[in-house]
């Protein structure tokens, strides 16, 4: 069986998933063009970016609030867009008594 990725845009929670926020920490760390959500991606290569952009928030010890300003100010550009739609489609943040 060959699974391949839905894309940021389609995933579960309204893109609010480990695999869509990656797609999107990929986007501000220049990993990956904006808009390229990895539709049709492997798992092999979805694996790969995980691994990247692992990599790349490394030295801020995985903090957005440690980020050089550019690069916050891209994460909150993307991040902030992203929450916004996914609340307009009907996502709540908050955990339910099954998550």
């Amino acid at each position: 069986m060959n699974l391949t990725y839905i894309g940021a845009e389609l995933d579960e929670n309204f893109g609010m998933t480990l695999l869509a926020r990656t797609v999107r920490d990929a986007w501000v760390f220049g990993l990956l063009p904006e808009g390229q959500t990895c539709v049709g991606h492997s798992s092999g290569q979805m694996q790969v970016l995980l691994g990247q952009v692992e990599q790349a928030w490394e030295p801020y010890g995985h903090l957005p609030s440690r980020l050089p300003p550019e690069l916050a100010q891209r994460h909150g550009r993307i991040h902030g867009a992203a929450i916004v739609a996914a609340r307009a489609r009907g996502w709540d943040p908050e955990l339910s008594e099954d998550d």
